[in-house]
């Protein structure tokens, strides 16, 4: 790492950065026409770059958002675009990287980090750990239908693609935050989603719910095509689904799955306590083809992040936990937790876990006791992991539901 600059880069210098990340994924460079949405994802001043000899030889960057935490809601760095060229790898340039990215969030009062790992194995040892877990679906529509006795009475609406466009950002910012995990979506991010779409050569539709309360839901989707033996059969695919009642999920799907000329339908990224399968009238029809994790967390201020959280029916008690964190050292120390508040304190550790395994538990999608069993969480004294599992515990498992 001799001769290493890690700065941050200035708004001409993004997309020399862009192209460097997809360089990094075997993946050609955006053309001119992109120009644009590419300049409107990178949020000024959240873009690092890792230099040799003058090169850019790295990147990394983020987009300021908010994180719906278990009774509440946190500043959050959704962090992407992190890629070390091919023949610098391996020589610490991405822990430069990934630690000035943190230190920049300590400095700025960002309470937690997020990121969508190509790598399970990578990102762990930067205090990052799997926050949210989700499942994709396949469905033969040509053997089930939406029962009669799920709830109705909504009406849907038609979207074309610049339609949803304009008018979706507005809609989830109305709609969003049913979940622990789920992000704010600032333009930034939205030029993402955008682009995803428009390289896509199906047309891209949204179905909206209009519920007895205004609009409720939406789902985003395209049809494509795909080879079966000698012919070739139609898919239906949901890439981005938000709804906020019963309602507006079971009607959602009873549009879908009425659609003509489909063959399958395919659900993206969809919660795994999403009751799906008892909306079918031939539950068989759906097969989760995908279960796997979404959003990683990372815990850049642990006080004000345990702080802002609520916590289960645990009562009168509370489980003292020592954590540690070798990059962000002032969040290493021992907090008492419980229904009254979080406190730091002197008391002897109960329970000692890494950063990164505290983010596993934050949001709820893991138990302590599942991270015991596991080797992820020391238990010094053993009635105390049982007083965890209620003081963590969560009436919600969290989703994510964006992508960026």
């Amino acid at each position: 790492m001799t001769d290493l600059d890690i700065r941050t880069l200035d708004v001409d210098e993004h997309r020399a950065a862009r192209d460097l990340f997809l360089e990094t994924l075997h993946v050609s460079p955006t053309g001119e026409r992109d120009g644009p949405l590419t300049e409107r994802a990178f949020q000024p001043g959240r873009t690092l770059g890792a230099f040799e000899g003058g090169a850019m030889v790295g990147t990394a960057r983020s987009v300021d958002v908010a994180l719906t935490v278990p009774g509440g809601v946190v500043s959050a760095a959704a962090v992407t675009g992190v890629g070390v060229r091919a023949n610098r790898t391996r020589r610490g340039l991405l822990r430069g990287l990934m630690a000035a990215q943190l230190d920049g969030c300590a400095s700025r009062g960002v309470v937690a980090a997020g990121l969508l790992a190509s790598e399970g194995g990578i990102y762990g040892r930067f205090g990052y750990g799997i926050g949210t877990v989700e499942r994709s679906l396949r469905l033969d529509r040509r053997r089930t239908s939406v029962r009669e006795d799920a709830p109705a009475g909504g009406e849907i609406e038609l979207w074309d693609f610049d339609t949803a466009v304009e008018r979706l950002p507005g809609l989830y910012r109305d709609i969003a935050g049913t979940y622990p995990g789920m992000l704010s979506r600032p333009d930034h991010l939205w030029a993402g989603w955008e682009s995803h779409f428009r390289r896509r050569k199906e047309i891209a539709r949204a179905a909206v719910h209009h519920g007895s309360s205004g609009v409720d839901g939406y789902a985003m989707y395209r049809v494509t095509s795909e080879h079966a033996g000698n012919g070739r059969f139609s898919v239906l695919c949901v890439e981005d689904m938000i709804t906020a009642s019963p309602e507006a999920r079971a009607g959602l799907w009873r549009y879908l799955l009425g659609v003509d000329l489909i063959d399958t339908v395919e659900f993206s990224k969809r919660p795994l306590d999403e009751p799906l399968e008892l909306l079918l009238t031939e539950p068989h029809a759906c097969r989760v083809h995908h279960t796997g994790d979404h959003l990683w967390l990372r815990l850049v201020d642990v006080p004000a992040a345990l702080a802002a959280r609520s916590y289960g029916a645990c009562g009168d008690e509370t489980v003292v936990l020592e954590v540690r964190d070798s990059l962000l050292p002032d969040n290493s120390g021992s907090y008492a937790i419980g229904c009254s508040g979080v406190a730091r304190t002197e008391q002897p550790a109960q329970l000692v876990v890494d950063v990164d395994a505290l983010a596993m538990l934050y949001l709820g999608a893991w138990r302590p006791g599942a991270l015991a069993e596991t080797g992820r969480l020391e238990v010094r004294e053993s009635g105390a992991l049982a007083v965890a599992d209620r003081v963590f515990a969560t009436s919600t498992r969290p989703w994510c539901g964006t992508s960026f």
